[in-house]
C-alpha cells in the first residue's frame, strides 16, 4: 500500500499530520525577524591601535607592518585591509567562511599580545573586536532638541540616559551621537609665565595628572572593624582646580593659575551634525545580527516617547531610517504571494470549471508554505527579501503537483469508474511522474544552498526554503490531495470537450509533423538553442540590481589640511544646490567623527539625502543622477554617491611592494578612467597629499644639552593638542568624569616659530627646541591604505547606468592595465569579487544540479538513455529567458541566475509528465508513435495548466507595481520567459527527441548483445 492509497483509506491521521504541521508553521513565523537581507556572517575581526600624534608613514612602519606579520601566520586568513591615518590604524581581518568567529578573534588576540613589547610605548591598548552588527550601515538616524538645554547638554543626554536606555532595547548592537560637543576643563598656558617659572606644558601636565587623583588606600583595622581607606584630593570644580598648588619636578610649589587660564568649556569639535541647515544633536543605530529590524525600531520608539514624557520640552525628529524600506519590502512580498496565489487558483478554476477541485489546489498552497516557516525558523532564517522571494516564485510550483493530480483524478472519474478505484488508480498512475517532478526541483535547487564564497551565504536561505516548501507539496500532492479527491470530487464533462477542441486537434497535426520530420525539427531546435547563446554577449552583467530604497548619500571630501569651517561651508553649498531637486524631503548633514583623534577627518562630509514617498518622486537613480549633474561644478571637491540606489560601484585595487611604480600607475589609470563615458565620481586614495611639520633632533646636540627625543615629543604633543586620552587628568563629578586638558594657546599652536621656541628639559635647564632640532614643513600621505601586507590604492567610480560587468571589462582594457609594471598587481575586490564568486558558484551549482538531476531520473525510470530525453527541454528555456531580460533591459546578476536555476527544475516536469506516459503506454503493448501521440493528448492540458499557473504566480512580481521590485522583477521575467519558449518547444521537440533517444538506445543495446552473444560463442 503506497501513501496516497493509506491516506484515502486512513483520512484522520493525515489531517492530524498537517494540523500539528501547519501549527508549527503558525508559530515558527511569529518567531521570525523581519529583515531586509539576510545576515552574511562573513567572520571579520577589526583592530584598532591608536597612537596619537604619531604620523602616518610612523605608524605603517612602526606599528601596521609588524602586526599584520604577526596575524599573517593565522589559519584561514582571506584578506587584511588595513587603513592609516594620523593617530590611529584601522585593520579589518576577513576570514574564510569555514573559520568560527570567536576562535579567530582569539587567535588575533594572542597573536597582537605577543608582539606587544615591539610596539611603541606610547600605543594604546589595541582594540580587537569581531564584526556582529547587521550590514548596510545605521539602521536608525533621529535628531532631538530641547526648549531650555544648550547643545553640550544635549550631548550629555545622548551620551548618558540616551545610550543607557536605547541600548537596553534588545537587538541594538551599536550606538553613537552626532554632532554635538564633549564638555572640558581648558588649562591654556601662558609661554610668557611658563618660561618665568622655568618649566614646561608636559611638567604642569604631569603635575596635575598626579595631584588631581582620587585613589585607594587599601583596607584597615578601626574599632576591629574592617574599613577601606580612600584619599580624595580631586578639585571638583574649574576655580578649586586654579586655586591647586602643583609640585614641579625639581620640588617647587606653583599656584595653576599663575601659569594658566582655566575655564569649564567644552573640547574642540570633532564633528558637526545639520538637519536642513540647521545645527542638530543627533545618534545613530546599528542593529546585532540576528535580530527583527522593525522590532528594534519598535522598541526605540518607545523608549523615546517614554523620555520624552519624563522630560518637559524635549522632543525627537527621525532623520533616516532603513525599516520603513524593510516594511515596505515584507508587505510587497507578502503581497505577490497572495497575488501569486490567488492567480495560479484562478487559472485552476479557468481550466477544470469545477469550484470542488480548484478548492483541492487552492488547499496546496497553504499547506505547502505555512509549515516550512517552523523549519526556518528552526534553521535561524529570516523574513526577508531573499525568502520571501522564494516563496513567492514557488506557488506556482507548489500547486503543480496538485493540478496533475486533479486532472488525472477527474479523467478517471469521467470513465464511469467508482470514485475511491478512480481516484486510487489516477494517482498510482502518476505517482512515478510526481515524485520525479519533486525530485528534479529538490536536486536542482539544493546545490545553490551549499555555493561557496558570499553569493553562497545569501543562496543558503533560497535554496533551503525552496527544498523544503517543494518536499512539502509532495507531502500534499500524495496525502490530503487524493483524500480530498474522493470527497469532493464528481465526474464532469471538461475533459472530454477538451479533448475534442479546435485547439487539441491543432496541437495533435503539429505533433504529427515534426515527429513526420525529426530531422527538420531537430534542426530548428539547435538553430533556436544557438541564437539563445549568441544572445549572452548582448546581456550587460552584474551582481545586485539598483535599488529604490529612499535615501541616498552624498560623500563630500576637501583636500588635506581643510579646516572646519571650510568644510562646513563647503558642505552647505552642496546642500543647497540640490535641496530643490524634485523628490528630496530632507538632508542630514555630517562633518567628522565623533570617535577620530586628529582634526583629519574634519575635510570630509556626508549629506544623507532622505527621499520623498515613492509614488510622489521620480526614481532613486534619476534623482541620484541629478545630484551629480548639480555637484559636478562644485569647486575643490571630491563627491561620491553611496549606500543608496547606485546599485554596485566599479573597484579597482592595485597594490605593490613599490611605492613609486604603484602610484605612477594608479594616476595613469586614473586619468585614464576618466576618458569612459558613463563612468562618475572618479576617486584614487592615491592623489592627496598634506603638509606636516616634521621636527628632526640634531643628535649631537641633543647630546651635548641632555636632551632626548622622547621628551621634545612629549613637550610638542602636550603643548599642542594635548596629552594621551588615557594620560589626562581628569575632574570628577557625581555621574561622570570631565577631561583636563593642557596646551598653548590657539595662536601659538599655529606658528612654527612660536613651536620652535618651546623649551624642552635639558641638563640642568631648559633649552629651546630649535637649539637641538630642526624644523620644517614638508609633503606626507594623509592615509595610507595596505591590502594583503602591501601598499594598495583603491579607485571607484559610480557606474552612471552601466552594468558592473561591462565597466569592469571596459577598465581592463585600458591601457595602465594592459600595461602593468611587474611589480603592481590588479586585485580582485569589492563587488567585482563578489560577481566573480557568484557566477563561478552558479556554474558549479548548474552543474551539480544537472549530474544529479540525470542521476535522480536514472534511478526513477530505471533507463540511462530517456533522462536525457527529460534533460532536452533544459536549453530550450535559455533562449526565452535571454530575450526576455533582453527585452526588459534587465542585468544578467544575482536575481536572473536564480531565475535561471528555477527554469532548470521547472522546465523538466513537462518532460517528466510526457516521458513518463509514454513509457507506460509502450510497456502496454502500445508503438511509440501512438504512443507520444497519446501522450501529447493527455498531458498537454496538465503541462499548461502548470505553465499558465506558474506564469501567473510570478506576474505580480515581474510587474514589479507596489513595493521596490528591483531584486524580484529581473528573476521573475527571466522565468517567465523561459517557462514560456521552453512549453511552446518542449510540447513539439520532447517527442522528436524521445525517438532518437530510443533508436540511439536500441543501438547501442543491440551492439552489446550481439558483442555478449560473440563472446559467449567465443568461449
Amino acid at each position: 500500500m503506497n501513501l496516497a492509497t493509506w491516506s484515502i483509506r486512513n483520512p484522520i491521521p493525515s489531517v492530524l499530520l498537517f494540523v500539528v504541521l501547519v501549527l508549527a508553521g503558525l508559530n515558527g513565523f511569529s518567531k521570525l525577524a523581519k529583515q531586509d537581507l539576510p545576515d552574511l556572517d562573513l567572520p571579520t575581526v577589526k583592530i584598532e591601535l591608536r597612537q596619537p600624534g604619531a604620523a602616518t608613514s610612523q605608524l605603517e612602519t612602526e606599528v601596521a607592518r609588524k602586526v599584520e606579520n604577526a596575524l599573517a601566520s593565522l589559519r584561514g586568513i582571506k584578506h587584511a585591509r588595513t587603513q592609516i591615518n594620523d593617530g590611529v590604524v584601522s585593520m579589518t581581518i576577513s576570514f574564510m567562511l569555514d573559520r568560527n568567529l570567536n576562535e579567530a578573534l582569539t587567535d588575533c588576540k594572542d597573536a597582537i599580545a605577543r608582539i606587544r613589547n615591539e610596539l611603541p610605548p606610547e600605543l594604546e591598548e589595541p582594540r580587537v573586536t569581531k564584526v556582529q552588527v547587521g550590514p548596510g550601515g545605521a539602521m536608525l538616524s533621529y535628531a532631538l532638541s530641547h526648549a531650555s538645554w544648550n547643545e553640550e547638554q544635549l550631548s550629555w543626554f545622548v551620551d548618558d540616559a540616551l545610550a543607557k536606555a536605547i541600548q537596553a532595547v534588545p537587538g541594538v548592537g551599536d550606538y553613537s551621537r552626532v554632532g554635538g560637543v564633549k564638555r572640558e576643563v581648558r588649562v591654556t598656558l601662558d609661554p610668557g609665565k611658563l618660561l618665568e617659572a622655568d618649566t614646561t606644558a608636559a611638567d604642569v601636565s604631569r603635575a596635575l595628572k598626579r595631584m588631581q587623583l582620587d585613589t585607594s588606600g587599601g583596607r584597615g583595622q578601626l574599632d576591629h572593624a574592617e574599613q577601606s581607606v580612600k584619599t580624595l584630593a580631586a578639585s571638583q570644580t574649574a576655580d578649586d582646580l586654579a586655586r591647586m598648588s602643583i609640585v614641579l619636578p625639581d620640588g617647587r610649589k606653583l599656584r595653576l593659575d599663575q601659569v594658566a587660564h582655566i575655564e569649564d568649556n567644552t573640547a574642540d569639535r570633532t564633528q558637526v551634525a545639520l538637519l536642513d541647515g540647521k545645527a542638530a544633536v543627533g545618534f545613530q543605530v546599528w542593529r546585532t545580527k540576528g535580530f527583527d529590524e522593525v522590532k528594534i525600531a519598535a522598541g526605540i520608539e518607545q523608549v523615546l516617547q517614554q523620555l520624552q514624557a519624563q522630560t518637559p520640552g524635549l522632543q525627537f525628529v527621525k532623520v533616516s531610517s532603513k525599516v520603513e524600506h524593510t516594511l515596505e519590502q515584507y508587505e510587497g512580498s507578502m503581497h505577490m504571494l497572495f497575488e501569486g496565489a490567488l492567480l495560479s487558483v484562478l487559472v485552476i478554476w479557468l481550466f477544470l470549471r469545477d469550484w470542488r477541485a480548484t478548492l483541492i489546489g487552492a488547499v496546496a498552497l497553504p499547506l505547502s508554505i505555512i509549515p516550512a516557516f517552523a523549519f526556518m525558523a528552526w534553521m535561524g532564517y529570516s523574513l526577508n527579501t531573499i525568502t520571501l522571494l522564494a516563496l513567492a516564485v514557488v506557488v506556482g510550483i507548489l500547486v503543480d503537483d496538485a493540478i496533475v493530480e486533479v486532472e488525472n483524478i477527474a479523467a478517471h472519474m469521467h470513465s464511469g469508474k467508482p470514485v475511491r478505484e478512480a481516484t486510487e488508480e489516477a494517482v498510482n498512475e502518476i505517482a512515478l511522474a510526481v515524485a520525479a517532478t519533486t525530485a528534479s526541483l529538490i536536486v536542482v535547487f539544493l546545490p545553490t544552498a551549499f555555493m561557496p564564497g558570499v553569493p553562497g551565504l545569501v543562496f543558503t536561505q533560497f535554496g533551503w526554503s525552496i527544498v523544503v516548501a517543494v518536499a512539502l507539496s509532495f507531502l500534499v500532492a500524495r496525502i490530503i490531495t487524493p483524500m480530498m479527491a474522493v470527497w469532493l470530487i464528481r465526474p464532469g464533462q471538461h475533459h472530454e470537450q477538451a479533448n475534442e477542441g479546435a485547439l487539441m486537434r491543432g496541437y495533435v497535426r503539429c505533433v504529427s509533423w515534426c515527429l513526420a520530420h525529426p530531422g527538420k525539427t531537430v534542426l530548428t531546435g539547435l538553430l533556436l538553442f544557438a541564437l539563445s547563446l549568441a544572445l549572452i554577449p548582448m546581456l550587460p552583467t552584474g551582481f545586485m540590481p539598483a535599488a529604490d530604497r529612499g535615501t541616498t548619500t552624498v560623500n563630500i571630501e576637501l583636500p588635506p589640511g581643510a579646516g572646519l569651517a571650510q568644510t562646513l561651508a563647503t558642505s552647505e553649498r552642496a546642500r543647497l544646490a540640490i535641496s530643490n531637486i524634485k523628490g528630496v524631503r530632507s538632508i542630514f548633514t555630517q562633518l567628522g567623527d565623533s570617535n577620530r583623534i586628529e582634526a583629519g577627518e574634519l575635510r570630509r562630509a556626508s549629506l544623507v539625502v532622505v527621499l520623498s514617498e515613492r509614488d510622489q518622486r521620480p526614481k532613486q537613480q534619476v534623482i541620484e543622477q541629478a545630484i551629480r549633474e548639480r555637484l559636478d561644478s562644485l569647486p575643490g571637491a571630491r563627491i561620491s554617491l553611496s549606500g543608496g540606489g547606485s546599485g554596485e560601484k566599479l573597484e579597482l585595487v592595485l597594490s605593490s611592494s613599490n611605492q613609486t611604480a604603484l602610484l605612477e600607475t594608479a594616476r595613469a589609470l586614473e586619468a585614464q578612467l576618466r576618458t569612459l563615458p558613463k563612468l562618475n565620481s572618479i576617486i584614487s586614495t592615491a592623489s592627496l597629499e598634506r603638509q606636516d611639520i616634521v621636527v628632526r633632533p640634531n643628535p649631537l646636540l641633543a647630546a651635548e644639552r641632555g636632551v632626548t627625543t622622547q621628551a621634545i615629543n612629549d613637550t610638542l604633543r602636550v603643548a599642542l593638542s594635548g596629552d594621551r586620552a588615557m594620560a589626562l587628568p581628569k575632574l570628577n563629578l557625581d555621574q561622570r568624569q570631565i577631561d583636563i586638558r593642557v596646551l598653548l594657546p590657539a595662536d601659538i599652536r599655529s606658528d612654527i616659530n612660536a613651536i620652535a621656541a618651546l623649551r624642552v628639559p635639558g641638563r640642568g635647564a631648559l633649552v629651546p627646541i630649535h637649539s637641538v632640532a630642526d624644523l620644517s614643513v614638508e609633503s606626507g600621505a594623509s592615509q595610507i591604505d595596505r591590502f594583503d601586507r602591501e601598499r594598495q590604492i583603491t579607485l571607484t567610480a559610480d557606474l552612471g547606468g552601466s552594468a558592473l560587468g561591462d565597466a569592469l571589462k571596459a577598465a581592463k582594457a585600458l591601457p595602465a592595465l594592459q600595461n602593468l609594471p611587474a611589480s603592481v598587481h590588479l586585485l580582485e575586490s569589492g563587488d567585482a569579487e563578489t560577481q566573480a564568486e557568484m557566477f563561478k558558484g552558479m556554474r558549479m551549482a548548474m552543474g551539480v544540479g544537472v549530474l544529479s538531476l540525470y542521476a535522480v531520473l536514472v534511478l526513477l525510470f530505471k533507463d540511462w538513455f530517456q533522462p536525457l530525453t527529460i534533460l532536452s527541454a533544459v536549453p530550450l528555456s535559455v533562449g526565452g529567458a535571454f530575450a526576455a531580460l533582453l527585452l526588459a533591459g534587465s542585468e544578467l546578476s544575482l536575481p536572473t541566475m536564480i531565475g535561471l536555476v528555477m527554469l532548470m527544475g521547472i522546465v523538466t516536469k513537462n518532460s517528466i509528465l510526457l516521458v513518463d506516459f509514454a513509457i507506460v503506454a509502450m510497456e502496454q503493448d502500445m508503438d511509440q508513435h501512438t504512443a507520444l501521440l497519446t501522450a501529447c493528448k493527455k498531458r498537454v492540458q496538465a503541462i499548461t495548466m502548470t505553465t499558465v499557473a506558474m506564469t501567473a504566480g510570478m506576474l505580480p512580481i515581474a510587474l514589479g507595481y507596489g513595493a521596490d521590485a528591483s531584486f524580484r522583477q529581473p528573476m521573475a521575467i527571466a522565468v517567465i520567459g523561459g517557462l514560456l519558449s521552453s512549453t511552446a518547444m518542449s510540447l513539439l521537440m520532447v517527442p522528436v527527441v524521445f525517438t532518437y533517444v530510443a533508436a540511439l538506445q536500441e543501438k547501442i543495446l543491440k551492439r552489446f548483445h550481439h558483442t555478449t552473444k560473440t563472446t559467449e560463442e567465443a568461449t
